[in-house]
This record gives C-alpha cells, sequence and structure tokens, in this order.
C-alpha cells in the first residue's frame, strides 16, 4: 500500500517548500512529490522533511571505544597511540559482543538523522580463516532498520612490505581471489531492500597496488562502488614514498587508471593530487569529528570541491555520533584553516545547502544508493526534523537550513524514516 506523507516543509529543490505531500509507494520509494490534495495524507504539521543523512564512512565496532583513550599520561599521544587500544578492543571482540556495539551505533546513527551508513568493515574473523563476523554486521544494521553498503575490506599487509601481527591478523583476507569469494559467499545473505556492497582496499598500508588494481577492476565490471583510506596521516605518506616513491594519491590513482573511487580522509593530500582525484570523477569523505579526536590535521579543500559535489561525510570512529555537528565542523575546518568565514560558500554564498549535500546527495553517490534527494525514483528516506525544538525557536523556514547546521543539535531530530517506515528518536530496538 501507499503513504502519503503531509509535512509542514520539505526540502526539496534546495530550499524548504511548504504544502507538499511526499507519495511513497509499496516497495519503500518515493513516488511523486507534490501539491496533492490526498485525502490519506498523514499530516505531520511540526516537521519539515530532509532527505536522510547518509553517513559514507563508518567503523561501528569503534563505538566501544566511547570514553577511553582520552587521558595522556605519557605526553601527547597520536594517531597510532590510539590505534594501539582499538586493537585491543578488535582482539576482545566476539561475534555477539561485535553484533551488540554495532547495532548499538546503528541506532543512534538513526537517531542523528542518518538513514543510510557505509560501513568499512574489516574486522573478519572470530577465530583465524573463520570469516565469522561478517554476518554478524548485517544482522546489527537489520536489527536497527539503517540501510546499509557494507564496504567489504581487504586487508592483506600491516604496511608496506610488512605481514599482519597481533590484532592485525583478524581483518586478513587470503588473497584478491579468495576476497571476492568471501563478497560472492556474503551477497545471499544480504537483505536486498535495505543492504548492498561495496569493496573497501583498506589503504596503501594494507594493500599493494597490484591488489588495488585488480580489486578495482573487479568492482568496475560487478557495478559495485570502492572506498579506500587515503593519506590521513604523515606517516602513512612517508611509508608510501619509501616502498613506491610517491606519496598514496598517485600511487592509487595509477592502479586504477582514472576509475572513481571515494577516498577517505585526504587530510593531507597535494592539491595537484586532488585536482587528479576529482577530475577522475573521484569523491572526498570528510570524517571531521574523529580527524579532530585523533588529531589528524585539516584538510585543505576549494571552490572545485563545491561546485564538482565530491564531498561525502562519515562518522568514522564513532567516537561522538551528530551528523548536523560534522557538517559544521566541515566548514569550520576550513575557517580555522584558512582565517575566514565561509570556506565552502557556493556562487550564491550559502555554505549550509553544500555540507547538507554533501551529508545527503554526496553520501548517496559515493555509496551507489538512489537516496540523499526528495525525488521520485528515491528511497523514502528522511530525517524528520522538529520545528519546535528549543534550538530552532524563532527561526523562519528561510533561515532554518542555516540554524539547523550551525546552531541545533541531535535534538532537533524527531525521528526517520528508511524505506518509508517511521521510527521516532530515542525509541527502543
Amino acid at each position: 500500500m501507499t503513504r502519503v506523507l503531509a509535512p509542514a516543509l520539505a526540502w526539496v529543490g534546495g530550499r524548504f517548500v511548504p504544502g507538499l505531500q511526499v507519495v511513497i509507494g509499496a516497495d519503500g520509494r518515493i513516488e511523486s512529490v507534490g501539491e496533492h490534495t490526498r485525502s490519506d495524507a498523514e499530516a505531520l504539521r511540526d516537521i519539515a522533511l530532509l532527505p536522510g543523512f547518509v553517513n559514507a564512512h563508518s567503523h561501528a565496532f569503534q563505538r566501544g571505544l566511547r570514553g577511553q583513550g582520552e587521558t595522556f599520561p605519557r605526553g601527547a599521544g597520536s594517531f597510532w597511540t590510539w590505534r594501539e587500544a582499538m586493537y585491543a578492543l578488535v582482539a576482545s571482540l566476539d561475534r555477539q559482543s561485535l553484533r551488540r556495539l554495532s547495532a548499538q551505533a546503528f541506532t543512534e546513527m538513526r537517531d542523528a538523522g542518518i538513514t543510510t551508513v557505509g560501513e568499512f568493515h574489516y574486522v573478519h574473523h572470530e577465530r583465524d580463516g573463520d570469516f565469522a563476523l561478517d554476518e554478524a554486521i548485517l544482522e546489527a544494521a537489520r536489527d536497527a532498520g539503517i540501510r546499509m553498503v557494507l564496504l567489504y575490506s581487504y586487508y592483506a599487509t600491516g604496511a608496506p612490505g610488512r605481514p599482519l601481527e597481533g590484532a592485525q591478523r583478524r581483518f586478513a583476507t587470503p588473497s584478491v581471489d579468495g576476497f571476492w569469494r568471501q563478497v560472492d559467499r556474503l551477497l545471499p545473505s544480504l537483505d536486498p531492500p535495505t543492504q548492498t556492497m561495496g569493496v573497501a582496499p583498506h589503504s596503501m598500508r594494507a594493500a599493494s597496488p597490484a591488489d588495488i588494481a585488480a580489486i578495482h577492476a573487479e568492482a568496475r565490471r560487478r557495478g559495485m562502488p570502492v572506498h579506500l583510506h587515503v593519506e590521513e596521516q604523515r606517516r602513512e605518506i612517508d611509508e608510501s614514498i619509501a616502498a613506491y616513491g610517491r606519496a598514496p594519491m598517485p600511487v592509487i590513482l595509477d592502479a586504477v587508471d582514472g576509475g572513481a573511487i571515494t577516498a577517505v580522509h585526504c587530510t593531507h593530500t597535494a592539491p595537484a593530487d586532488m585536482r587528479r582525484l576529482l577530475a577522475a570523477d573521484g569523491r572526498v569523505c570528510l570524517c571531521p569529528l574523529t580527524e579532530g579526536n585523533l588529531g589528524d590535521g585539516i584538510p585543505s579543500l576549494g571552490p572545485e570541491h563545491v561546485t564538482s559535489g565530491s564531498l561525502a561525510i562519515g562518522t568514522d570512529s564513532n567516537n561522538r555520533l551528530a551528523m548536523l555537528e560534522e557538517m559544521r565542523w566541515v566548514e569550520y575546518g576550513q575557517r580555522l584553516r584558512g582565517e575566514l568565514r565561509g570556506g565552502l560558500a557556493d556562487a550564491a554564498g550559502d555554505v549550509a545547502s553544500v555540507v547538507l549535500a554533501a551529508a545527503t546527495g554526496g553520501g548517496a553517490a559515493a555509496l551507489g544508493v538512489p537516496a540523499g534527494r526528495i525525488e521520485p525514483g528515491c528511497w523514502a528516506d528522511f530525517a524528520a526534523v522538529n520545528l519546535h525544538a528549543a534550538s530552532l525557536d524563532g527561526v523562519a523556514a528561510a533561515r532554518l537550513l542555516d540554524a539547523l547546521v550551525f546552531g541545533a543539535g541531535n535534538e532537533a531530530i524527531a525521528g526517520t524514516f528508511v524505506g518509508g517506515r517511521y521510527r521516532p528518536t530515542g525509541a527502543e530496538r
């Protein structure tokens, strides 16, 4: 049966529009959006509908690190000291704990307005070689009712030319052929309405250029998105130069022969390499709360990122799940870096719509999902904004998006729709 929603406002055509009705088909997709007068419409009088936020990069299990590693008795910490704490968590995981932590993260995502997650999944083994943890992540997404693209990760080395050690062995994939056998094994386990797959050679630390090339070529043949961590840390660049004579980005771009990829972080990417990525229809996924927490640095973004629509946003370590905060810190990072305001303004001087596009349509494009827009053919995935939230008090419709991005948080999210099915914020699983 169809469902008809009549919100007070809906984000359509780059602005909030009153008086629209959104018709949702039995398949969970939007059939039409317009000034209908259907008598069966559900009046959402205090609600503004945004496209559901798309979290393009998550490691759900890292939700288990929240509150840990935030004291530094031996002096300043780093990404690399944090990584040791992460490995300790990895060593403790079993199928039950991974499913519990992941479902907790995914449920919090929905409370933050996130309706789709790209889960960059690399913790494969409960015991050596069993791949028993792969199904647990699919089950956790179903538990939370979130749409998921499982970005199945290939992880073969601990650094260029070095074997996996310790907890890293739980990430191991035996070979490129073996990796694709595991992908094919998982495909029948997906929930077709809400789950698809992409692939993720973890990084230059974990995959050789030849392996990245082979995985990318097969992914293109299958029509699957490809994501990688790229140049998050300076040490990563130093190791690549030592092993291959160049930084990771140009090595990867040569390996994929100009094919589109989503590069996560790009914190230290050189401007010429960034231009080459964008020219190849590549995308950049930023995770500002995690990048700030880990002290990664601030990427250098420019007008080309705005005009190309190449940005996506992820929550990465899930230390804080608040997509509105992620959006504002994409912009605030550029303000701090450049000592200016409006670092990502479009031709009209607007910033909020640029970062919203990154958190919706940009992420959906990076994941290959028909979502991130309120228009026919897309999934009926929405974030429902409470117009009576205290943080939005007195805000006119024309300034509502600015107020959300720069002045509100999760308290403004009343609930989410995934495939037309509503879950109020804070609902029990």
